[in-house]
C-alpha cells in the first residue's frame, strides 16, 4: 500500500489580471513597476497581479509590453478575468467612457488622471460602490506622494480646516530659478522646457490651470462635497517678473503658486495663485520640481506631505499602490466620502489678507496712502519704484482701493 505525504499539498496559484490603458509616459512606468517588482508586490497584495493586456492604438516592435498589447477597449471590457482596470490616457476622451463601462462592468479602476477625478470623480466613486468595486486615484494629485489615500484614510478623525499645496512641480521649478539665478519668467520657462519638464504649449502649469484641478479634488475629499474646479479663482504665475523675486528676497520671503482651500466660521474658500510665504514657512523650502502639501485638522493640527509630484516613476508607483489596494480590497468597497451635491465656494472678496503692492516710482504717497491706509514701504536697490505691503484688507476693499490708486505695475498676495 503506498502512503502519500500529507505535507505535500498542491495550493492552486491566485492570479489577478489587470489591464492598463494607455502606454505612454506613466502606463510605460506602471507596467515596469509591476514587472520588476512582481514577487515583492504579489507578496504585500497576497495574490500574484498579472498584466494581462495593455491597450494603445500604436505599435511598440520589441518592447515588453508587445506580446500583451491589444488596439480594441472591447477586448478588456469583454474578458471577465480582468479585474482591474489602470486608466492612464489622460484627458477626458475616451477615459471617461472607458472608465464608467469598466466600473459598470464590475471592474475596479485606479487611475492617474486628475482631470477625469475633477470633473467626474464623484459620479465614478458612487459607480464602484453600487457595485461592490473600487475607483482609487491616488496618483491624481502629487505623483508619488500618499495624500489620497491620508485624507481618506488617517485623518479621518479630523474636521479639515486648511490644505495649502505647492501642487505644480513645472512652476515650482520655474520659480526656484528665477529666485536662484536671477532669470525672467521667460527664461526659466524655456529651460524648463529644454529639461522636459514643462510642454511645448506650457498654458496648464504656468497659468495655474493644472494646480486647480487638484486642489479641487483635494478639497472635495477634504470637506466631503464635489468641489467644481471651474469656481475656483485661479491666477497662474505669468505676471511673475525677476523684480518680484528680489523684491521677495529683500523681505526674507518665497514666491510659490499654491493651490489652497480653507474653512473659516463655516465658509468654505478656495483659490489658485502666487503668494508670498515667510521663509520660515515650511511650504518656502520646497524647491524645484518637488510638490509639498501642507494640511491642518482640527485635531491633527499640521502635517505636510512632501516629495516628487510627478515623472514616470513616482506617478506609477502611486498607481501600483491603488492597484495593490483594490486587490487586498477584491470584492469590498473601500468608502470615499464625496457627495456629489456640490459645494458653494464663499465670495473671497470677504476674506482678509495682506498685500505686496508694485506701483511707478512717481505715484505719490499720499495717493497710496488715501488709497490703502497705512502702508510698510518696500525697496530694493536698483529698482526706481513705489513698493509697499498693505495692513490687512478684505479682498474687495484691495480691489476698489486698487483701481482708486491708479496704475499698479503688480501685486502679490501674503500668505
Amino acid at each position: 500500500m503506498q502512503i502519500s505525504n500529507d505535507n505535500e499539498t498542491s495550493e492552486e496559484e491566485i492570479m489577478i489580471n489587470v489591464a492598463i490603458l494607455g502606454y505612454g509616459t506613466v502606463g510605460s512606468g506602471v507596467f515596469e513597476i509591476l514587472d520588476t517588482n512582481k514577487k515583492l508586490i504579489g507578496e504585500k497584495a497576497g495574490q500574484e497581479i498579472n498584466v494581462k493586456y495593455v491597450l494603445d492604438l500604436r505599435d511598440f516592435p520589441g518592447d515588453p509590453c508587445e506580446s500583451v498589447l491589444v488596439h480594441d477597449f472591447n477586448t478588456i471590457l469583454e474578458d471577465d478575468e480582468v479585474e482591474i482596470v489602470i486608466e492612464v490616457m489622460g484627458g477626458l476622451k475616451p477615459a471617461y467612457d472607458f472608465v464608467k463601462k469598466s466600473l459598470l462592468a464590475g471592474k475596479s479602476v485606479c487611475t492617474s488622471n486628475k482631470e477625469l477625478v475633477a470633473k467626474y470623480g464623484a459620479e465614478l466613486i458612487k459607480i464602484a460602490q453600487q457595485h461592490n468595486r473600487n475607483f482609487l486615484f491616488e496618483a491624481a494629485v502629487g505623483g508619488g506622494i500618499p495624500i489620497i489615500r491620508p485624507l481618506n484614510m488617517h485623518i479621518t478623525a479630523d474636521k479639515i480646516c486648511e490644505i495649502t499645496g505647492i501642487l505644480n512641480g513645472t512652476t515650482n521649478y520655474m520659480l526656484t530659478r528665477m529666485k536662484e539665478e536671477g532669470i525672467s519668467f521667460e527664461e526659466a520657462l524655456k529651460e524648463a522646457q529644454e529639461k522636459g519638464y514643462a510642454e511645448l504649449h506650457p498654458e496648464a502649469d504656468v497659468e495655474g490651470y493644472d494646480a486647480c484641478r487638484k486642489i479641487a479634488i483635494l478639497s472635495s475629499l477634504a470637506f466631503g462635497q464635489q468641489v467644481d474646479f471651474e469656481d475656483i479663482y485661479t491666477e497662474g504665475i505669468t505676471s511673475i517678473t525677476a523684480e518680484d523675486i528680489r523684491y521677495a528676497t529683500a523681505m526674507n520671503k518665497s514666491i510659490k503658486l499654491l493651490g489652497n482651500s480653507w474653512r473659516v466660521d463655516g465658509k468654505i474658500y478656495a483659490m489658485v495663485c502666487p503668494m508670498l510665504l515667510d521663509n520660515a514657512h515650511p511650504l518656502s523650502g520646497v524647491n524645484d520640481v518637488f510638490n509639498a502639501i501642507f494640511v491642518r485638522g482640527n485635531m491633527v493640527d499640521e502635517t505636510m506631505f512632501y516629495g516628487k509630484g510627478a515623472g514616470k516613476l513616482p506617478t506609477a508607483s502611486a498607481v501600483a499602490a491603488d492597484v495593490v489596494d483594490c486587490v487586498k480590497h477584491t470584492g469590498k468597497n473601500i468608502k470615499i466620502l464625496w457627495n456629489p451635491e456640490k459645494l458653494t465656494l464663499s465670495d473671497l472678496g470677504d476674506f482678509e489678507r495682506q498685500y505686496f503692492v508694485r506701483m511707478p516710482a512717481d505715484a505719490e504717497a499720499k495717493a497710496i496712502t488715501a488709497a490703502f491706509g497705512a502702508v510698510e514701504m518696500v525697496s530694493v536697490e536698483g529698482i526706481n519704484e513705489k513698493a509697499f505691503i498693505t495692513g490687512v484688507m478684505k479682498e474687495s476693499a484691495f480691489n476698489e482701493a486698487a483701481e482708486k490708486a491708479g496704475h499698479i505695475i503688480n501685486r502679490i498676495r501674503l500668505d
